[in-house]
């Protein structure tokens, strides 16, 4: 337990303090910890993290990465163009390989550095918000999704009964994961009080749902794939935490949904 603290105070103040300086410093931070969480997923396949495959995931994690507006440059792809060579350069491995990266792999590869690169992406676009007020955003979606882990975990320590998904995460609970929901709700309509108008209730009110609701279900993906792998921890970086994808799976799903849905308001 006194591991766990240690680690968590140090690296939660590290990641909060880059945060708070944005720039270069964040995305640095935020580009180290994809790459950090490709290297994990790579681990739990079994395959080379030093293999030809490998290295094309980390490419297109730090492709993802590029702040192209910082550098004044356009991207020389479209999103979608960029998705498809990817796709492409997976289906290849199996063809140059003669099928040791086999399909399967290769689709986890290419599913993986999807997940983990736009996820973190997505909160480096966050906190460089147009409106100038990224770390209001980047802070919201963190702790809506911190309120609503501890308010699952809690509520289900204290009142849980009917399982949530045994087969997926035996210990998770329908009574935890609405109480999840309640606190994200509770903390977003927080933001909006002290927001002096940036943000409305019924903007908040939807912004605590979906960060509850998508990111308990980032935490089941990971739970999902974990399983099939039989793996407990995708990683041992942070003693008493696990890897970069224990602490942050909800994080890689919740921030690009919310973009998706432009459930922030300089987005309208």
């Amino acid at each position: 337990m006194k591991q766990r603290l240690i680690t968590g105070v140090v690296a939660g103040a590290l990641f909060l303090g880059l945060c708070l300086l944005g720039g270069w410093w964040f995305q640095l931070l935020l580009t180290a910890m994809a790459l950090i969480g490709y290297y994990e997923f790579v681990k739990m396949t079994g395959l080379s993290t030093k293999s030809g495959s490998a290295a094309l995931g980390y490419a297109a994690v730090l492709g993802f990465m590029i702040p192209w507006e910082k550098l004044d440059m356009s991207a020389p792809l479209t999103w979608i163009q960029g998705v498809w060579l990817l796709m492409f350069l997976f289906l290849c491995i199996t063809v140059f390989s003669k099928n040791k990266t086999d399909i399967r792999l290769a689709a986890m590869l290419f599913i993986g550095a999807l997940y983990i690169g736009t996820g973190f992406s997505y909160m480096a676009v966050s906190r460089s918000a147009p409106d100038g007020h990224g770390v209001f955003w980047t802070f919201l979606l963190l702790c809506c999704i911190w309120g609503s882990d501890a308010g699952a975990y809690f509520v289900g320590k204290a009142i849980g009964r009917n399982k949530l998904w045994p087969a997926i995460s035996p210990n998770k609970t329908v009574e935890g994961a609405a109480g999840g929901v309640i606190i994200s709700i509770v903390i977003a309509m927080f933001f909006a009080a002290l927001s002096s108008g940036l943000l409305n209730y019924g903007q908040s009110l939807m912004i605590g749902l979906v960060s509850a609701v998508v990111g308990q279900l980032g935490d089941l993906v990971q739970s999902a794939y974990k399983r099939v792998y039989g793996i407990k921890d995708s990683g041992s970086l942070l003693p008493g935490h696990g890897g970069i994808l224990d602490r942050c799976d909800s994080w890689i799903i919740v921030f690009p949904f919310i973009h998706i849905l432009t459930l922030l308001p300089y987005y309208h």
